[in-house]
């Protein structure tokens, strides 16, 4: 089994206790997933499988988008509702026009500081180890990029209001953090309540199958039709097709002759899709324009 198993992950599962159940039911030991989800969030997780798990870095790059809904009159020091709570004050009084001009400052490239309950490492020791000790550590600022943000709903007459929100960003954007944020413009406390990722590599829930399904799926041999080709991770690059000599020596690893633009290659860091001319891929490769010549960076032969 190669390919790509998009999974709606549910409450209470981490993204490794997917990956091991996964591994159990088709005794595939080469899974990789893109993109942890924290426990209590449920949405779109795409495992690689097999041979695909070579596309794996490709999929985390892609622009990722969530459904949130933020909790404010609430902090936590896990930035989220399953903390210990920091601060509560209710009777909060904010109007929709606020937040959606607060929304409107997360538009673009943002700085981001890790939440201690997080993955990252400093010094060697994850965050979140730290926080369990009851350690606080300076963390740096990450840049990010959140290409969309807007309004949802707006629960406001009660005495802790909430808000939903649409977001799509780039990897590595915490959108506990993000909530965090949003409410210091409001200048109210504020934690994640909710959050559900909907679109992950490219992938919607639509592309996606549940736990239940896969077990069901597994033991009949239908769990394979669920697959997504490895080269759907790699959509958003362009794409070459090379005669039948050409993808003879593409398939024994050899550098190409090429010569000619390839359309939008420069905004992908040179990277581009091989087809062969029966519409079989065979890999990704770099172009050198200097040398007129297309370079192998993975061949799925």
């Amino acid at each position: 089994m190669d390919g790509i198993l998009a999974v709606w992950k549910p409450a209470g599962w981490t993204s490794h206790d997917v990956v091991a159940k996964v591994r159990r039911l088709t005794r595939i030991k080469r899974i990789g997933h893109a993109g942890t989800l924290d426990p209590q969030v449920t949405g779109v997780l795409p495992l690689c499988m097999g041979r695909a798990t070579r596309v794996v870095e490709y999929l985390q790059e892609l622009p990722k988008a969530y459904e949130a809904v933020l909790q404010l009159g609430i902090s936590t020091d896990t930035e989220d509702m399953t903390g210990s709570v920091l601060e509560r004050r209710e009777g909060i009084r904010v109007t929709e026009q606020a937040i959606r001009e607060a929304l409107v400052r997360f538009t673009g490239e943002i700085e981001q500081v890790p939440p201690m309950y997080s993955a990252v490492k400093v010094d060697g020791k994850r965050l979140y180890e730290l926080a369990r000790e009851g350690k606080t550590v300076e963390r740096k600022a990450r840049r990010v990029t959140v290409y969309g943000i807007e309004l949802t709903f707006a629960e406001l007459d009660i005495p802790l209001p909430r808000i939903g929100f649409a977001v799509t960003c780039s990897k590595g954007t915490y959108i506990r953090t993000l909530c965090v944020d949003i409410g210091q413009v409001l200048g109210v406390p504020a934690a994640m309540a909710e959050l559900k990722r909907t679109v992950s590599g490219g992938l919607t829930e639509s592309d996606c199958v549940t736990l239940e399904q896969i077990e069901a799926l597994q033991p009949q041999g239908l769990l394979e039709e669920k697959l997504l080709p490895a080269e759907r991770a790699l959509e958003h690059l362009p794409r070459i097709t090379a005669d039948s000599r050409t993808a003879q020596m593409a398939l024994q690893g050899r550098k190409l002759p090429y010569s000619g633009p390839a359309a939008g290659a420069s905004a992908s860091d040179g990277l581009v899709r091989l087809f062969g001319e029966d519409d079989k891929f065979i890999g990704l490769y770099r172009t050198d324009d200097e040398a007129d010549l297309l370079v192998p960076v993975k061949v799925f032969s």
